[in-house]
């Protein structure tokens, strides 16, 4: 395991273990002792070559973004009574000048001042800790190895994946990496809006973790584009797959808003060999791509290794 996933997993055990000690009403070191032993039994059994493993394993602490939740509204709510009692303040000044022969401008003046300087303290906390939990979230997205919209597998988890797979050169059975890219996505965007683009990512991601063998992979690889890894198959059953994934996506509509929202994709494979490098297994699935893309779209063009 590399040393930024290892320090990620600590870190969300740590996390886990102090939310967990703040939700007991009487904690103890017995039941520290208990979650150590579970967190040990997680790690112990951990194949760190194996991504679905380490993902396992960091989803068990994985808490981090509902505390940085809890902060959130925690800090909301903090800042909300702050404002209310401002508020207050507010009306009771007002009050206390109904009467027009008593008013003192000067007094009044000052208060309202005072109120202001308040208000603006508090937007400024507000805003600080704002910064400072958006910060966290970067972070934790930045270290996670899933994609926070569509929640499958990232790039930076295709990264590690390719990586591991070209340093064992020698694999005893075929493996197929598959680039799979939306058409015309733009335009969908351009006219259902951006909200209506995220929910068609949803929405293919959905497909495709359905369709797809529980081993083998998806990523989401940039924008509208996904890779998908199959493992121990021959050319003949992969086109089948992708064909099916195809039919279905012509099958389907994204209800959105009372339209219904068509969408279709092209294709592009290769496969992995013992010379490959992560990059000249993806530019070769990315031609690939780019012929389905050129020859009509929404279809389907699976290269061999010397991209013929």
């Amino acid at each position: 395991m590399k040393k930024d996933d290892l320090k990620s997993l600590v870190t969300q055990m740590y996390e886990n273990l102090l939310e967990n000690i703040d939700c007991q009403d009487c904690a103890d070191k017995e039941h520290v002792v208990a979650y150590l032993r579970d967190a040990i039994d997680v790690v112990s059994h951990l194949d760190d070559k194996q991504i679905d493993s380490i993902e396992h394993a960091k989803s068990a602490f994985n808490n981090a973004y509902k505390e940085i939740a809890n902060k959130s509204i925690s800090s909301y709510q903090h800042t909300n009574e702050r404002f209310e009692k401002l508020s207050q303040m507010h009306e009771e000044t007002l009050n206390n000048y109904t009467d027009e022969n008593t008013i003192n401008i000067s007094d009044m003046t000052e208060k309202f001042s005072e109120i202001q300087t308040h208000m603006m303290d508090e937007i400024k906390k507000a805003n600080e800790i704002i910064s400072k939990l958006s910060s966290q979230v970067q972070k934790l997205e930045k270290d996670s190895n899933i994609d926070s919209l569509t929640k499958v597998f990232n790039r930076r988890a295709l990264g590690t994946y390719l990586s591991n797979l070209c340093v064992k050169k020698d694999i005893s059975y075929e493996l197929h990496l598959v680039m799979l890219d939306l058409d015309d996505f733009k335009i969908i965007n351009d006219t259902y809006g951006h909200v209506a683009g995220d929910k068609i990512l949803i929405f293919i991601a959905n497909i495709l973790k359905k369709t797809l063998r529980d081993g083998d992979k998806v990523f989401r690889y940039g924008g509208e584009e996904f890779v998908l890894i199959l493992n121990r198959i021959d050319s003949e059953h992969c086109k089948k797959i992708l064909s099916r994934i195809l039919e279905i996506l012509n099958k389907n509509k994204l209800f959105y808003k009372g339209n219904n929202i068509h969408v279709t994709a092209s294709i592009g494979s290769t496969i992995l060999t013992s010379e490959d490098t992560p990059d000249s297994v993806l530019s070769r699935a990315d031609k690939s791509l780019y012929r389905a893309k050129h020859e009509g779209k929404n279809t389907i063009r699976m290269d061999l290794a010397d991209g013929n």
